[in-house]
């Protein structure tokens, strides 16, 4: 029952490593999409938000206003800890609430934890593995550009708001190279899966 983190920057190829995970048969688990589902209209997470920054975080249906939000905290650190103290402490809570479901349903399921912010918003949990998705930064930038439409300037503003590679790459038992082709990916995510379902 190994009990996956898999961490990676923007346009790191982390998805597509999730992907093909999921396709082996992993339980995938979206930080991402348990972060929108706590911050639905009527929650104690987006009234929180909403008490903190001001209504003009709400849309008129009452719904998170993202573009509002992001500008207020984006290039403020002490805003941006504000918001991950309310949002982060739901999300742990319902993330280990997916854990226990999924190994509640198979003991011996692979469960792979989707969380673009490993040190952020799970800090000292005990993963079996941390799995870092790892391209180079102009390769990066080549894929917003390209695949996403943004500008060459965005793409880099993008990657410089995160935490640097070597911070990321100091958390990885292992390091799935994604720079070269989709091939080459899919090998290492082979040798990630037959390392974690070999009978032990």
């Amino acid at each position: 029952m190994p009990l996956l983190a898999l961490t990676g920057g923007i346009a790191s190829g982390k998805s597509t490593i999730a992907t093909a995970l999921a396709a082996r048969g992993a339980v995938v688990i979206d930080a991402d999409a348990i972060v929108r589902e706590v911050q639905v209209p009527g929650s104690p997470v987006l009234a929180a938000i909403a008490a903190e920054f001001g209504s003009g975080v709400l849309r008129d249906d009452g719904a998170l206003d993202r573009p509002a939000l992001g500008a207020l905290v984006f290039g403020h650190p002490d805003r941006l800890a504000a918001l991950n103290g309310i949002v982060h402490p739901a999300v742990r809570v319902e993330s280990q609430r997916r854990f226990d479901e999924a190994f509640a349903a198979d003991p011996d399921a692979v469960v792979v934890y989707d969380v673009p912010l490993l040190a952020e918003a799970r800090a000292g949990d005990a993963w079996d593995l941390v799995v870092v998705a790892h391209a180079p930064v102009e390769e990066r930038v080549r894929r917003l550009v390209e695949i996403r439409g943004l500008s060459e300037r965005d793409a880099r503003a993008r990657i410089g708001s995160q935490v640097g590679d070597a911070e990321r790459l100091a958390l990885a038992d292992v390091v799935i190279d994604t720079g070269a082709s989709l091939d080459a990916t899919r090998r290492q995510v082979d040798d990630l899966w037959d390392r974690v379902t070999r009978p032990r």
